[in-house]
């Protein structure tokens, strides 16, 4: 089971809601919960490497766990396991905005500079990752928008419990869900 999308979409508030409903996560907790993800990154730390890794042999631990693989990674996972694909997608402005907010908090003055080149870099991402997902048939795909979480989390909770069997709790699920989180909505200066 993957959660995905892009850098800073809503993947970690995915794996709040699935830990919460029960499903095991696969993290190893190098990532501390800071100020810009307070409830933690759920990663993986060795899946950054995943694509220049050999031996990815690795990947089928994560066998009946949710794994966060963010989506330039998608097309380097092994090719001989099943993927349950849940795609988080969010605003481009806000992924964007949620990014600057980030790197500047971190010291660092490498903002986008070109964001209408970053947004089609993303918009190819996205679109990379929409045809993979469908024309590889080890792979099953759902998209969940972030904005649409925030607003129904109890949808979004039955949509995913669906797509992964039923097994999960969904009010469980929703609980997970803080919407206090989203600090970077579109229109926002």
């Amino acid at each position: 089971m993957i959660v995905s999308g892009l850098p800073r979409s809503g993947t970690s508030m995915m794996m709040s809601m699935l830990e919460a409903g029960g499903m095991q996560i696969m993290s190893d907790g190098a990532r501390r919960a800071d100020v810009d993800n307070p409830k933690g990154y759920y990663e993986y730390d060795r899946i950054k490497d995943l694509e220049r890794e050999t031996d990815k042999g690795y990947v089928r631990e994560a066998r009946g766990k949710a794994l966060k693989v963010i989506s330039f990674l998608i097309p380097h996972l092994p090719g001989d396991n099943d993927y349950r694909v849940i795609f988080m997608r969010r605003d481009l402005d806000e992924v964007l905005a949620s990014q600057d907010k980030m790197i500047q908090r971190l010291g660092s003055d490498d903002a986008a500079a070109d964001r209408e080149a970053m947004k089609e870099a993303y918009r190819n991402d996205i679109v990379r990752t929409r045809i993979l997902c469908r024309k590889r048939q080890n792979f099953a795909l759902i998209e969940i928008q972030y904005g649409a979480t925030i607003e129904d989390p109890a949808e979004t909770a039955r949509r995913v419990n669906e797509f992964l069997g039923g097994r999960l709790d969904e009010a469980a699920m929703r609980k997970a869900v803080d919407d206090s989180l989203y600090r970077n909505r579109s229109g926002q200066p």
